[in-house]
């Protein structure tokens, strides 16, 4: 069982500017009151889309799981990054049993956050595990850890090559723990993850009727194995939800100056239904929430003059691709 090294968010190498005291601050202040009602809309905000065949209705910027998510021992500061989200009306929060203590920050916040919490979002985790019985035990462990009944996505992880796919759908492989957890309402919607190779998730596509495709978009992908005019196209033939990640290339392209957060924010999610940003600390959940009152899309003139910016130096950028 491999646990993916370089997954979830597109951005866990971004670091935030609050110090923990800020943020226990804040954390204290959030959970003494309870979770408050999800924000109204600001003016000239960017409506809902639609997550695929799921049916849900997420915003343009999402919650990723990785940033101070993926850490261990680190409550203080990341709860309060995910209460922040939520009293921000995030709807759609990811994570993974991959991600260290990222579901029990989770867990946590919901509780502090009060009983509807959890139920205001459309909550995504996965499985590393490729067979049936791993990932039934990586499931229950995920449910028990962020405090819930159901996952609205359970996710088949950092999908890489041909032989996973084999030992996923083949005989008591992951896709038996699918089928199982669907049936008994443990789990909603299927979906897929991966930023190594287009292909694989192509071919998952091919293989099986999954609701939701995670996979990389940043303005560097036209330069090569893009997901853009592979995966994002097939999946918007076949009706499946697109989830952006990698949207700053680990932070790669933000130390650079290659790019403003907010222009890369506005390139990825002009072509996904939602894109999932790691957060490290209070002020990044309202600067990049916040890019939810862009004028979604991107004009295609400014999409090609970013994607001829980065290419230049487009292999620092994608260094998370096969090859």
């Amino acid at each position: 069982m491999r646990e993916p090294s370089e997954t979830g968010s597109a951005d866990g190498g971004r670091r935030g500017v609050l110090g923990a005291v800020a943020t226990t601050a804040a954390a204290v202040a959030v959970g003494a009151a309870g979770c408050p009602s999800p924000a109204a809309p600001a003016a000239g905000e960017a409506p809902s889309r639609t997550l695929g065949r799921t049916g849900a209705q997420v915003e343009p910027v999402s919650l990723g799981g990785e940033g101070i998510l993926r850490t261990t021992g680190r409550h203080r500061e990341a709860v309060p990054v995910i209460l922040e989200a939520l009293r921000l009306g995030v709807r759609y929060c990811d994570t993974a049993p991959a991600y260290q203590q990222s579901q029990d920050y989770y867990g946590e916040a919901f509780r502090a956050a009060g009983p509807k919490a959890r139920e205001q979002v459309f909550l995504a985790s996965k499985t590393h595990a490729r067979d049936r019985d791993g990932a039934l035990r990586l499931l229950d462990d995920s449910l028990r850890r962020l405090g819930t009944d159901h996952l609205d996505s359970w996710q088949l992880h950092d999908l890489r090559e041909i032989e996973e796919l084999d030992a996923i759908f083949g005989k008591r492989g992951a896709i038996e723990a699918v089928e199982q957890a669907r049936a008994d309402g443990r789990v909603r919607h299927v979906g897929i993850t991966g930023h190594h190779d287009p292909r694989i998730l192509l071919e998952a596509m091919r293989r099986y009727p999954v609701d939701t495709v995670l996979c990389a978009v940043n303005p560097a992908d036209p330069a090569r194995l893009p997901f853009l005019t592979t995966v994002v196209e097939e999946a918007r033939r076949r009706g499946v939800g697109v989830i952006g990640m990698k949207i700053m290339a680990a932070g790669r392209l933000l130390q650079d100056r290659a790019a403003s957060a907010s222009e890369l924010i506005h390139y990825a999610a002009s072509h996904a239904d939602t894109v999932i940003i790691g957060c490290s600390s209070i002020a990044e959940v309202r600067e990049n929430l916040g890019a939810r009152s862009l004028s979604f899309p991107m004009p295609p003139a400014e999409r090609a003059a970013l994607e001829a910016r980065v290419a230049p130096r487009a292999g620092r950028y994608d260094t998370f691709k096969v090859g």
